[in-house]
Parts: structure tokens; C-alpha cells; sequence
């Protein structure tokens, strides 16, 4: 392989879309903790921490889950399964990145947001990663709290300090990762059942799991209206929040008449969450 392909290999290590999404969620909670914008460089800063942090649990997640990646069509073009790069190669990029995001966030934010963004890497890897996703139908009940700490990590960077608006944010994308998951979990059903993750269609089917997505998409809706409380969100929020949330709900509700359709309701969740958390971050600006 060439420099290049194998700098290719280590970006894809780091799921680099999967980032994005947690980059999303990253600047509207530094803008409502700011009231508008924050400034460029602690902006920066804190993205390209969350970045390198974020990255690193993916790798890591990658050298732990290289033996399943390779049995599912969806994971098998990653760049273990193809060896593309080597396990102890990913090993050695997971723990870099995630101590050079905790050294970033440290210098250009507080502790706090350091902290936070580190503990999500420990939770990710050690906790979903190791312990859940492999044993039991709730893995990304409970996993979804590393999805969501960078609406934390975003808040403290500007704050040290977590208010009610950081959790609410937080919950916001806790509640939502369920849906969005287990979305895609139906279309690749058969891929999981082959390599023993117990993702929730394998164990309990797909008439019971959309019956769960529903219910996690309307708890998701009223939780994303609670934000409201914070002073820095206003009626265009609310507005694009039940607009939007009445939009996924409508999707969740076709999607139990239609269950092929788990792959377009995985895409579009990424944009309600994307278009949610953008109006709040309007909302600070304008407001």
C-alpha cells in the first residue's frame, strides 16, 4: 500500500461521518451556553478535540470489533477487515487520538469538557463496546450516552459548567440514538444474527422493534420541547421543533406499515437531529 492509502485506511478507522453527526451536536450547545457565538478558536479548538477524541473511540472500536466486522456485509470493507491496516496499527492510532483530544480540550477549553470528552471514549469502548453490545438487546439504550456526551462536552468547553440546557441537549440525543439505530439494525438484521450481536430485530423481531422506535421517537420530541426553558431558545426553536418532531414521528408511524423503508429513516434522522440542534443554535444568535 501507498503513504496514501494507508492515511486513507487510518481516516476510515475513525468512522469519519459518524464524527460529523457528534460535531453536530457539538457547536448549537456551545452556542446556547454562550448565548450567541462562543468565539472562533475556543470553537476550534473544542471541534478538533472532539474530533481527535471521537476518532479514537471509533478506532478502538474497530481493533475491539475487527472479529464481527468481518462476518456483516455493512462493516466488511473497514480497513481491519480488509487489512488494510494492521490491529495493533489501530490500537496504537485509537490511544493517541483520544489522549491528544483530552490534551486539546484541556489546553484550549477547562478540564471539565476534557474530562467529559474522555469519559465518553471510556464508556464507549469499555462499557457498549465490551460489555453490551454483545450481551444484551439494550446495548444502544444504554450505549447511546457516549453518542451524547459531545452536547456536554460542547456546554462545558464554554460554561465549566453543566446547567439544565447541557442535559436537556444531552437526553435529546440519548433518546434519539434508539430510532436511529434500530433502524438500521432492521435493514441489516441478518447481518448482526450472523455475527451473535444481539441488536433488538434478531432477538425480539421487527413488529416489536418498531413498536420500540415509535416510543423512543415520541419520548424523543417531548424531551427535544423541554428545551424551550433555556433562556437562550425561543419561538423558532419551538416552532422547528414540533414541525420537525411531527415530521419524524410521521416517519417512525409509515415505517411500522412499511419496515422497508429502515434504511431512509436511519438517513433522515440524521437530519431532523441535524436541523433540530441548527435551529437552536439560530435561535441563540437571533434571540
Amino acid at each position: 500500500m501507498t503513504t496514501m492509502e494507508r492515511v486513507s485506511a487510518a481516516v476510515q478507522l475513525t468512522k469519519p461521518r459518524i464524527i460529523e453527526l457528534l460535531l453536530v451536536t457539538t457547536v448549537p450547545a456551545m452556542m446556547l451556553a454562550a448565548g450567541g457565538w462562543p468565539g472562533t478558536w475556543l470553537v476550534i479548538g473544542t471541534l478538533v478535540g472532539g474530533t481527535l477524541s471521537a476518532g479514537g473511540a471509533n478506532a478502538l472500536n474497530n481493533y475491539l470489533d475487527r472479529d464481527i466486522d468481518v462476518m456483516m456485509r455493512r462493516t466488511s470493507k473497514r480497513p481491519l477487515p480488509t487489512q488494510s491496516l494492521s490491529a495493533s496499527a489501530a490500537l496504537v492510532i485509537g490511544v493517541t487520538l483520544g489522549i491528544g483530544g483530552f490534551v486539546v480540550l484541556a489546553t484550549t477549553s477547562n478540564l471539565l469538557a476534557a474530562s467529559l470528552s474522555t469519559a465518553a471514549l471510556l464508556f464507549y469502548v469499555f462499557v457498549y463496546t465490551m460489555l453490551l453490545k454483545r450481551n444484551t438487546v439494550q446495548n444502544i439504550v444504554i450505549g447511546g450516552a457516549a453518542g451524547a456526551a459531545p452536547a456536554l462536552v460542547g456546554w462545558a468547553a464554554v460554561a465549566d459548567e453543566l446547567s439544565i440546557g447541557a442535559w436537556i441537549m444531552f437526553a435529546i440525543v440519548f433518546m434519539w440514538t434508539p430510532p436511529h439505530f434500530w433502524a438500521l439494525a432492521i435493514k441489516y438484521k441478518d447481518d448482526y444474527a450472523a455475527a451473535g450481536v444481539p441488536m433488538l430485530p434478531v432477538e425480539k423481531g421487527d413488529a416489536y422493534t418498531l413498536k420500540a422506535i415509535i416510543q423512543y421517537s415520541v419520548v424523543m420530541v417531548l424531551v427535544s420541547l423541554a428545551l424551550v426553558i433555556d433562556p437562550a431558545v425561543g419561538w423558532l426553536y419551538l416552532i422547528s421543533a414540533i414541525a420537525l418532531g411531527g415530521w419524524f414521528l410521521t416517519l417512525t408511524l409509515r415505517l411500522r406499515r412499511e419496515p422497508a423503508l429502515a434504511l431512509r429513516v436511519f438517513v433522515y434522522s440524521n437530519l431532523y437531529l441535524t436541523l433540530l440542534f441548527g435551529a437552536a443554535a439560530l435561535d441563540s444568535v437571533i434571540g
